[in-house]
């Protein structure tokens, strides 16, 4: 299965280049979340990661903005602040446009593996079988990784799950939950609670600090989500294999 193709115009607002400390830089495509931002700022993060600034030491991307760090020591902030404007205005390379990334990961939904998805079908007025479809149909992506090691943020959902957070937090969420809040999904890579809704479970360990790669999941990845009984997760949870039957494809 090929990952989506996900086109995004540019965002509407000039990019804002901000000191980041003594030796960083954040540029900020947006105040707030939108597609056309978070394109942009994989876009640059892709591009910085492929051809670095000469004195980069560092680059992570977050929804709406890069963080950029640099070597005092072999470069000045103004060298690097002038550098940025030059790559911004560039035009994306082609390949940053499409995830080269596919994930398919086995999760069981409703239940005890996600006993909020009863209470989100209430509120949205449709089956559970017919959210659980929807998630996994949906081509997903990782928009950020943040909050904690290797933590995923997904989307975006149809526009009906645009809802906001709980108002109270759930106590705690296991880790490999799959929650929901304003059209996003989180796959939590530790226990936590959240005020986001439970909807799911997987085995997959976004976090694997013992492994090869502790972070399997990068900015810019696709993703599926693959319905399992419940029976097979349990399955999957007492292997302890942290990739939790998660398999990796390539784009053609």
């Amino acid at each position: 299965m090929s990952p989506p193709d996900l086109p995004a115009p540019p965002p509407p607002e000039a990019p804002e280049l901000c000191p980041l400390g003594l030796d960083g830089v954040l540029v900020r495509f947006a105040q707030r979340f939108g597609p056309a931002a978070n394109r942009a700022a994989l876009d640059l993060a892709a591009g910085l990661t492929a051809d670095p600034l000469p004195g980069q030491t560092e680059v992570a991307s977050a929804l709406v903005s890069v963080a950029v760090r640099f070597d005092r020591g072999t470069t000045s902030r103004a060298a690097i602040l002038a550098a940025l404007r030059n790559r911004l205005a560039r035009p994306a390379p082609p390949q940053a446009r499409a995830p080269q990334r596919l994930w398919q990961i086995p999760a069981a939904f409703g239940g005890a593996h996600g006993p909020q998805l009863a209470e989100l079908a209430r509120i949205l007025g449709r089956p559970e079988a017919a959210l659980r479809d929807e998630i996994c149909a949906t081509p997903l992506q990782v928009l950020a990784i943040g909050f904690a090691p290797g933590q995923p943020y997904l989307g975006l959902l149809p526009d009906a799950w645009d809802l906001p957070r709980q108002t109270a937090l759930t106590p705690q969420v296991p880790a490999g939950a799959i929650v929901t809040a304003i059209r996003q999904l989180v796959l939590f890579a530790n226990a936590s609670p959240t005020g986001w809704r439970w909807l799911a479970q997987t085995a997959f360990r976004p976090f694997q600090p013992q492994g090869a790669v502790p972070l399997p999941l990068a900015a810019g990845d696709a993703l599926r989500f693959v319905p399992v009984p419940g029976a097979e997760m349990e399955a999957l949870l007492r292997a302890g294999d942290p990739m939790g039957g998660a398999r990796l494809e390539s784009a053609p």
